[in-house]
């Protein structure tokens, strides 16, 4: 499950800034890695509650939430496919509360509004973001050479704070479900769903990152900034609201809030379609399948 999220979502952070070339992509990985790790661990309890309140489980129906979430995840890390590990998870404890009939559907309601809230809260900060730094740079900066030195400190920069702020938020979607039942402690499972994080980013998050950084929007070094900063912003945000949200959703607000203040048509709607296909199948897949393994095992 965490290998998953890490796969998919480090894309989200440092996605822009490797295929503009101002970030290596093995330095992106390590630096995501270890970021991912340190907010988990410092932050990740704050959202921990969410993800174990939403239906009281089995310690083996929490098993089987993860398994079918981490399932959901692969495949569509498999193609590439932008998705949202906050929207599986919480899918497969629906799934699973439905069986049971202990679905939270009062706290459901809190979940998906800030569901919505995200890209939404991504394109406004992207558009803002933009439009306040660029002004401030052609008044301060006008060499080019300073400008691509600030855009590759800044883009290193905003991208450790986008990790730390994705293993704060999404470190619960991994191992949350474990929290109920009382199989680990909220400490612990931001340390070990930290780690599972920090593997995924090192080893298959290259595929992801590629549609992320170039099919969405062509975005510039700054354009990159922008987005990165943007989407840590937002993660950051719903983090201290205590709700594990989709940084691919953050990401994918902040790149078209973006792509909105140099010009809407370098959008990809083909891209967002796929994108949006994406978020609708991951908790309708996970919950199913969940929904499923429990049926079928039980």
């Amino acid at each position: 499950m965490g290998w998953s999220l890490g796969a998919n979502d480090a894309a989200n952070i440092f996605g822009t800034g490797v295929t503009t070339g101002t970030v290596k992509y093995k330095t992106a990985i390590w630096v995501t890695a270890v970021f991912v790790l340190m907010g988990s661990v410092l932050e990740g309890s704050k959202c921990m509650a969410t993800v174990s309140e939403l239906s009281p489980l089995l310690p083996i129906h929490a098993f089987y939430c993860a398994l079918a979430t981490a399932i959901t995840m692969s495949a569509l890390t498999y193609f590439a496919i932008p998705a949202s590990t906050s929207q599986g998870i919480i899918g497969a404890i629906i799934g699973a509360g439905i069986l049971s009939g202990s679905a939270d559907f009062y706290r459901l309601y809190k979940i998906v509004l800030c569901w919505v809230l995200t890209p939404i809260s991504g394109i406004i900060v992207g558009y803002f973001l933009h439009r306040l730094l660029g002004y401030i740079l052609d008044k301060t900066i006008t060499s080019i050479t300073y400008r691509n030195l600030l855009y590759s400190f800044g883009i290193m920069t905003a991208g450790s704070y986008g990790a730390y702020s994705l293993g704060c938020n999404n470190v619960a979607n991994v191992t949350g479900v474990y929290v109920g039942p009382g199989i680990l402690s909220a400490e612990m499972a931001s340390v070990i769903g930290g780690l599972s994080i920090a593997c995924g980013v090192l080893t298959y998050s290259e595929k992801v990152m590629m549609t992320v950084g170039k099919g969405i929007a062509p975005l510039d070094p700054f354009s990159a900034l922008v987005t990165v900063l943007a989407t840590a912003f937002t993660l950051h945000l719903f983090t201290q609201i205590g709700v594990p949200v989709s940084s691919s959703q953050a990401v994918v607000g902040a790149v078209v809030g973006v792509g909105i203040v140099g010009d809407v048509r370098t959008v990809s709607p083909k891209i967002l379609a796929k994108i949006g296909a994406g978020w609708i199948l991951t908790p309708i897949s996970a919950g199913l399948l969940a929904w499923a393994l429990i049926r079928w095992t039980t």
